[in-house]
C-alpha cells in the first residue's frame, strides 16, 4: 500500500499513429520505477473489439497475454518490459468492452431503466476502470496510454472520461503528456511544426490541455530552443516542458534520452512528488545499450512464420533477441524466411538457411506454410543447427519426429487436416466442443515441470516453472511413448493437465521445442533463460 496520494498520468497521441506513446509511456515508467516509486500502466483502446484476441496480425501486430489470460495489445508488452512487473486485465480495457458491460448491466436491469448514454454511463464506466486499478492504494503513480490519436471518434468518451477525472482528481494529481510529430519537410528545409500546433487546437477543443509535449523527430532533425518556444506559445505549454524524442537504435535508448533532457525531473515537479532517492536503474540500463552498440560478433537465425511481413506481429520474439544479444554480447540479424515459398523450392532449402545460426518457428494458426515449418525443422534437426520452436513451433517439430524418425507416415495436426491416421497433435477434449472463438484457448499462466539432465533444466536452473500460454491443440498423448522409444525427449510436462510442454532432442548441439510463449515473460532487467540459451547455442554454432 502507498503512502502517498496517487498521481494519474495520461498519454495521449496527436497528428498520426506509431508514434511511440506506448514507447514513452514505458519509458517514463522505467524512470519513475528507477526512484523507487511504485507505478503500474494501462491501456485504453477504442475500437469496439472487446480484446485483440480475434485480430488479424497484420492489422494489429502481435497478442501479448498476461499471465492471467488476457490477450492485449502489444504495448502491454512493452509496459511488461519496461517496469519489470507483471501486468493484468485490469491494465488494459476497449470501448468494445466498456460497451459490453454497460449493456450487459442495463440486460440485468442494474441500471433501474435509465436511458443508457455515453456521459455519464459510459464515461462513469471508463473512470471505474481507471480507478480500479489502484484498488487498495497500490500506487505511487497511475500511467494511462489512450489509443488512437486525438480526434478519432470512437476516442471521444475516453478523453471527456478523463477531462473528468482531472476534475475530480485535482489537476496537482493529474498531468497530460501529448506525443506528436515534427516533420522535416525536405523541400523547404525545415521542421514544420503546424501539424502538432493543430493537434493540440483538437484536444483543447475537447476540454483537456496538455502539461507537456513530447515531440517525435526523425533522420537526425532535432528540437531547437527556437521550436521549444514556438511550440509552448502556440500550445500554451512552457517551452522547458517541451521534449523530444528522437530516432534512435534501441527503444531501450528512449529512457536515458529522456532523463538526459530531464523529462523525469519536470513530471516529478510537476506533480509535487517528493523523491528520497538517485535513480537505481539508469547504470543497468546504460550499460545494456552500451553492449548492444558493441557487439562482439554478428550471429543470424532464421525467422520461419507467416506474418513476415509485418514485423510487429513477432514484436515480442524481436525484443527477447535484444536482451539475449546483450547478455552473450552479440548482435542478433533476422532472416525473414517466407515458409510458403520453402514449401515450392523444396530441392533449394538449403539456400534458405545459407550463413543461418539458429532457426526459429514462432507460433501462429491455421494451415498456410506448415509443410514448409515442419522442413525447417527437419533440416535444423538433420544439420545440427540450433532451434527453438515456439507453440505451433513445437509441434511442427513433433511432427517432423514422428513422420522422419518414428516412421508414423503422413503423421499431422487436426488443426489442418481432418481424418488422420496419425493424429500427432490433436484437440484437447474441452475444447473439442468449443464454438466460439474468443478468449477460449488454453490462454495465460500454466505451470510446467522440468526433467533433470535436460536442456531445459540447464536454462531455468529448476524443476518448477510458469509460463504463458495462447493455443488450443496439444501433443497427443496416445503417441508419446513411442515418440519417448524413438529417442525424443520430453523434458516438460504440465502434472495437472498431462500435457506436454517442452520436448528436445539428445544427439542434437541445442534443439527445443516449447508449447508456451517463453517471449512473453523476457524483460530487458531478466532475460528469458530460454532465449538466452538458444542465442548463446546459435554463437557458438558461428564459431564453427
Amino acid at each position: 500500500m502507498s503512502k502517498r496520494k496517487t498521481k494519474y498520468i495520461f498519454v495521449f497521441g496527436g497528428v498520426l499513429s506509431g508514434l511511440g506513446k506506448g514507447i514513452v509511456a514505458s519509458s517514463l515508467g522505467y524512470l519513475l520505477k528507477s526512484l523507487n516509486l511504485k507505478v503500474t500502466i494501462q491501456k485504453l483502446d477504442p475500437y469496439l473489439n472487446v480484446d485483440p484476441g480475434t485480430m488479424n496480425p497484420y492489422q494489429h501486430g502481435e497478442v501479448f497475454v498476461l499471465d492471467d489470460g488476457s490477450e492485449t495489445d502489444l504495448d502491454l508488452g512493452h509496459y511488461e518490459r519496461f517496469i519489470d512487473t507483471e501486468l493484468s486485465r485490469e491494465n488494459t480495457t476497449s470501448a468494445g468492452r466498456i460497451y459490453w458491460d454497460v449493456l450487459e448491466r442495463e440486460r440485468r436491469g442494474d441500471y433501474l431503466g435509465d436511458t443508457i448514454q455515453v456521459i455519464p454511463h459510459i464515461t462513469d464506466e471508463i473512470k471505474r476502470r481507471i480507478a480500479c486499478l489502484n484498488k487498495g492504494n497500490r500506487y505511487d503513480v497511475i500511467i494511462t496510454e489512450v489509443g488512437g490519436t486525438v480526434g478519432d471518434i470512437e476516442g471521444q468518451p475516453f478523453y471527456e472520461a478523463i477531462r473528468q477525472m482531472i476534475l475530480e482528481q485535482g489537476s496537482e494529481n493529474c498531468l497530460v503528456i501529448h506525443t506528436t510529430l515534427l516533420p522535416f519537410i525536405n523541400a523547404a528545409g525545415e521542421i514544420k511544426t503546424k501539424p502538432t500546433q493543430h493537434s493540440v487546437m483538437r484536444l483543447r477543443e475537447i476540454g483537456l490541455e496538455p502539461d507537456i509535449l513530447v515531440c517525435r523527430t526523425e533522420d537526425g532533425h532535432h528540437l531547437s530552443n527556437k521550436l521549444k518556444h514556438k511550440l509552448g506559445l502556440f500550445c500554451n505549454v512552457r517551452p522547458e516542458h517541451v521534449f523530444e524524442s528522437p530516432d534512435v537504435e534501441s527503444i531501450y535508448e528512449i529512457p536515458i534520452v529522456l532523463n538526459n533532457q530531464k523529462f523525469d525531473n519536470v513530471v516529478i515537479s510537476a506533480l509535487n512528488i517528493s523523491i528520497e532517492n538517485e535513480h537505481t536503474k539508469l547504470d543497468y540500463l546504460k550499460e545494456a545499450i552500451r553492449r548492444y552498440k558493441n557487439p562482439v560478433k554478428d550471429i543470424t537465425v532464421a525467422m520461419c512464420g507467416k506474418y513476415n511481413g509485418l514485423h510487429d506481429a513477432y514484436k515480442s520474439i524481436l525484443e527477447a533477441f535484444i536482451h539475449a544479444g546483450i547478455k552473450n554480447q552479440v548482435k542478433v540479424n533476422v532472416k525473414w524466411v517466407d515458409t510458403e515459398k520453402l514449401e515450392q523450392n523444396v530441392d533449394n532449402i538449403d539456400s534458405y538457411f545459407k550463413n543461418v545460426d539458429g532457426i526459429l518457428i514462432p507460433g501462429g494458426f491455421g494451415d498456410r506454410g506448415i509443410e514448409g515449418k515442419i522442413l525447417a525443422s527437419k533440416f535444423a534437426r538433420e544439420n545440427k543447427i540450433p532451434f527453438l520452436g515456439i507453440c505451433l513451433g513445437l509441434q511442427c517439430a513433433v511432427i517432423d519426429f514422428a513422420r522422419h524418425v518414428s516412421n508414423l507416415k503422413n503423421a499431422d495436426s487436426t488443426e489442418f487436416k481432418k481424418n488422420l491416421k496419425f493424429p500427432i497433435i490433436d484437440l484437447m477434449l474441452k475444447q473439442k466442443k468449443i464454438k466460439g472463438k474468443g478468449a477460449t484457448m488454453r490462454l495465460g499462466k500454466y505451470s510446467c515441470d522440468i526433467e533433470k539432465k535436460t536442456k531445459a533444466y540447464k536454462a531455468y536452473g529448476k524443476y518448477k516453472i510458469n509460463e504463458r500460454h495462447r493455443h488450443r491443440y496439444e501433443v497427443n498423448n496416445k503417441y508419446v511413448k513411442q515418440l519417448i522409444k524413438d529417442g525424443l525427449v520430453v523434458s516438460g510436462k504440465n502434472k495437472d493437465l498431462n500435457l506436454v510442454e517442452i520436448i528436445e532432442l539428445k544427439d542434437h548441439p541445442w534443439f527445443v521445442g516449447v508449447q508456451f510463449h517463453p517471449e512473453l515473460k523476457s524483460r530487458i532487467v531478466k532475460v528469458h533463460p530460454l532465449f538466452s540459451e538458444f542465442i548463446l547455442s546459435a554463437s557458438h554454432y558461428n564459431d564453427k
